[in-house]
């Protein structure tokens, strides 16, 4: 049973299964759950009422909440209103909800960190309008995925599932594989720093549950590609280069703008110099080759991402979360 193109409407027939990778990453996401209220964010009041955060620090808060607040809505829509249409297969479809409950927790997400900061809602959730690096790159995926939210658009022939393939790049490895990461990078430097601890723990399991998406997402782009060989032809590939090269662009101008005069020793350029390498990665996950063959400017980020490391009961909860019967303590 191919992963595209069957019935949108028959019962949920998952068993036996096609693809054990989507079952994987469903329970995968299960272990991992989480929720923004388990979180302190006491010491996180006390830093945004004193004085010990500069307003470059205080800025950079403000519009990653900003940016995320509203992308978080956007991966939503995709999943709900268009992937889960067109990927029939039942064990995806599976993950595809799990997903969409994920987003769901990191919108709350935001709303919490609002809440508890006593943040003004209507500047935090109309910075994609009032930023315009914001407001770009918002855009630009809005444009990207446009075609599969059209309700006659369907999966059937060559270059409607060229579209789709070309639509689900723009989400998974664009969307939530390169425009978040700047942002990811500058909130973990500053939990690195002991400030906005809690902030930045929301955001640490925030990029693990992306990369679980973004696993998932490359996964089913190479599913689709290898079923439908004649899609991924050598005009297509230098379409979706392009795509990329212009992603990581917006991108690098949203660190500049974000962390104009770098934070806490590290500058702008070594921001855009790891969205460069996350690029890289991305791009030989679907099999394109690399851009910029840079080295990892942030090997700290990967012990985020992996999220391994237990911590001692009494001083915080553990970073490993997983379903009570799966907890090790040292």
């Amino acid at each position: 049973m191919p992963i595209i193109n069957n019935s949108k409407t028959d019962p949920n027939k998952i068993l036996p299964m096609t693809y054990l990778w989507a079952r994987k990453h469903y329970k995968d996401g299960v272990n991992n759950n989480w929720t923004p209220e388990e979180i302190s964010m006491q010491k996180d009041v006390e830093q945004w009422k004193s004085a010990k955060l500069s307003n470059d620090e205080r800025r950079l808060i403000l519009w990653n909440l900003g940016f995320f607040s509203t992308a978080e809505s956007l991966t939503a829509n995709n999943i709900v209103l268009a992937i889960y249409r067109h990927v029939t297969n039942p064990e995806c479809r599976q993950y595809l909800l799990r997903q969409g409950y994920e987003e769901a927790i990191h919108t709350d997400t935001f709303i919490y960190c609002c809440d508890t900061l006593g943040l003004d809602p209507d500047d935090i959730y109309n910075m994609y309008k009032t930023i315009p690096s914001i407001r770009e790159k918002d855009n630009f995926v809005v444009e990207l995925t446009e075609s599969i939210f059209d309700p006659n658009f369907s999966t059937n022939g060559i270059e409607n599932i060229r579209k789709f393939l070309h639509d689900l790049i723009g989400y998974y490895v664009i969307m939530e594989g390169i425009f978040f990461y700047a942002g990811f990078a500058m909130m973990l430097a500053m939990k690195r720093q002991n400030k906005m601890i809690g902030v930045g723990e929301q955001f640490e399991y925030i990029m693990r549950d992306e990369s679980l998406h973004l696993a998932f997402g490359c996964d089913l782009i190479n599913t689709i590609k290898d079923e439908n060989p004649e899609i991924w032809d050598e005009e297509f590939r230098k379409e979706i280069l392009e795509l990329i090269k212009k992603a990581v662009d917006f991108e690098k101008k949203y660190a500049y703008d974000a962390c104009p005069r770098g934070l806490l020793g590290i500058k702008a350029e070594t921001f855009c110099e790891y969205v460069e390498y996350i690029t890289d990665r991305r791009l030989e996950r679907i099999g394109l080759p690399k851009l910029f063959h840079i080295e990892n400017p942030f090997p700290w980020m990967s012990q985020s991402v992996d999220l391994s490391k237990e911590k001692n009961f009494f001083e915080t909860r553990v970073t490993e979360y997983q379903s009570a019967g799966a907890l090790q303590w040292d």
